[in-house]
């Protein structure tokens, strides 16, 4: 499965499972579930019973996806 283009991320809802998380960031789903259980996910992850979910502008700045953009895609006031 291809990495998510910046487009393709900027297009996802505000949490996303951490397998949408892991193809947005280039990694298998086996890394992506290693780095969680040794917490070393690269940005925030919220277990939400026995799912994790990932914050999408946390992995929009974690891309390098400018201020700019990221206010213009989810409204002004999104990044404090």
């Amino acid at each position: 499965m291809s990495p998510l283009t910046i487009a393709e991320v900027t297009a996802l809802p505000a949490v996303v499972p951490l397998l949408t998380a892991a193809r947005a960031l280039g990694l298998s789903r086996n890394t992506a579930y290693r780095l969680v259980n040794r917490g070393e996910f690269p940005c925030r992850v919220i277990k939400a019973g026995d799912t994790y979910r990932v914050p999408t502008l946390e992995l929009l700045v974690l891309i390098g996806v400018d201020r700019a953009t990221v206010e213009a895609v989810l409204g002004t006031g999104a990044i404090r």
